[in-house]
Order: C-alpha cells, then structure tokens, then sequence
C-alpha cells in the first residue's frame, strides 16, 4: 500500500522506489505481485508511468484510508505519552492561506512535533482529494462543500485594494460601481474568487475595467505595490498582505456580500488524535 501511494506522489518508479527505500526492480515486482493477488492490473505501463487503472485507484484510494487508520492508531499510542507527531495535510483556498497560517501557528505552539503541510487548492480539487484521502483537512467555500462533514468557520467580507492614486478616496467605503472604473487586477476566472467577483458585477451591470490577471494573490498584490493597478480581495487577505504598506483599503458596498469559509473533514471513527489537535487550533483561531 505505501508502495502505491509513494508511485501516485512521485508518478515515476524509480522515484517513487527511492522514496520507499528499495529497488527500483523489487519494486516493480512488488507492484506486480499486488496485481497477480487481485488478477488485474493496476497500474498502465509504457516507457514510463502512465497513471493507474480504474481498478488501480480504487485500490489507491482505500490504501491512503487503511495508512490513514494505521497513522491515527501510532498518532493515539503517542499521545498516550503526551508526545503528539505526524504529519497532516490540509487543502486550503487561496483566500483562507492567511487563517490557515495563523491555525498552523498555534498547532505548532501546542504539538512542535508535529508536521503541517498546507496546499493551495481550488475548492473542487479539495472535495477530489478529501474524497480519496490523500488530504486530512479542507479550508473552503462552505456551499461548494458536504454539509455533512463541513462546519462554519467565518464569513469572507471584501474590501476594494488600491494605490493612493488610483483609490477614489484615502478612507471609508467604495461601491462596486466605482471598483468596475479602476484598472483592476484580479485572479484568473478558474478560481472560485475571480467567479464570485464576476458574478457580482453581473449583478450590477457592470463591467469590469480587467487589465491582468494572475493565478494567485502574491502576484495580484505585486501589482499594487508597483501602482499598476487595484484589486478586490478577502479583507483578511489585505490585512495579512499589506498591514504596513501603503495602500488605501475600502469596505467594498452597494452591495455588501460575504462568503461562508467553513472547515470540512471526512468523518472518521475513531478520530485521530491529530485530527482533534487541528480542530483545536482552529476553534482558538477563530
């Protein structure tokens, strides 16, 4: 199983048998073994890895679950010696990277033996991965998420981010109408944020005056350092990015929306112990 899990990280043999500490030839031949237990193949082969079969990542699937299940187990017998360790792998939309910052921070105070990996996903590829258990924990749009499994965490309000002189006024508030005027910056239209933006203006009628795009906030922040252009974003974005720069942050109004953010993580019986810890650092981060 971990053998099948390191080939769908590395997605190259002789890597993925680096990683697990063997040959690359026994590990093929372990491979292949597993095939001849299940009398299918699961992984396509040709020059080179070409990805899994069906079969393959159903097999995939419920070994990331059973490691998971052996992880929590050692996870539970440490904390019985109050020496929490592991590693836990959170997906997190790029709006909610700063909160999730701030979660790692305090998990971190609370167990520094333990590892956290965060990754900057769509929403969708965060439901994709929650589902196949190759993440612990998902940071996400609360509707584009499983009820069953999703709790609120806090509602995203946007502020209109600007150089001083392209902002409409130093201080206050600024309508959309007035955002859709401004050279904008905004993040590329297959994240969730760019959609949501759009949709607004849709809204109101208007059309925004879109001069670039970027596929993350550091880059849409880069151009309004540099003066090139405004951008609308989560405040907890602006107030993470640019607590000391200079630049004019608006409430953004006419209308005043929110989104949901929420913490979502597949049920699992009995809940690792790491998992608990992460709920507590988010809960103390609220």
């Amino acid at each position: 199983m971990k053998l099948l899990v390191s080939l769908a990280h590395h997605k190259h043999f002789s890597r993925a048998a680096d990683d697990c500490g063997v040959s690359q030839p026994a590990f093929s031949a372990r491979i292949r073994k597993m095939e001849e237990e299940f009398a299918i193949p699961l992984v396509r082969r040709g020059n080179k890895f070409l990805g899994f079969t069906r079969e393959g990542e159903v097999v995939l699937k419920w070994a990331r679950r059973l490691l998971n299940d052996t992880e929590g187990m050692r996870q539970e017998m440490d904390a019985l010696r109050n020496n929490l360790t592991g590693k836990l792998v959170v997906g997190t939309i790029p709006t909610a990277l700063p909160f999730a910052a701030r979660v790692s921070s305090r998990l971190r105070s609370s167990h520094p033996d333990l590892s956290l990996q965060l990754q900057s996903l769509s929403s969708r590829q965060i439901e994709i991965r929650l589902n196949d258990y190759s993440l612990d924990a998902g940071i996400t749009y609360v509707n584009e998420a499983d009820p069953d499994c999703t709790e609120l965490l806090y509602d995203e309000s946007y502020v209109l981010l600007a150089p001083a002189q392209l902002a409409p006024r130093s201080s206050g508030r600024a309508s959309w109408l007035e955002a859709a005027d401004l050279p904008l910056c905004l993040l590329t239209q297959d994240m969730r944020n760019r959609q949501f933006v759009d949709e607004t203006f849709r809204s109101i009628g208007a059309s925004p005056n879109v001069v670039m795009e970027a596929n993350g906030f550091t880059a849409v922040l880069a151009q309004i350092v540099s003066g090139n252009a405004a951008t609308i974003a989560p405040r907890i974005v602006a107030e993470t990015y640019f607590a000391a720069q200079d630049a004019i942050k608006l409430d953004l109004v006419e209308p005043h929306l929110t989104q949901a953010i929420g913490l979502t993580i597949k049920e699992q019986s009995p809940v690792p112990p790491i998992i608990k810890a992460f709920r507590e650092a988010v809960r103390s981060s609220l």
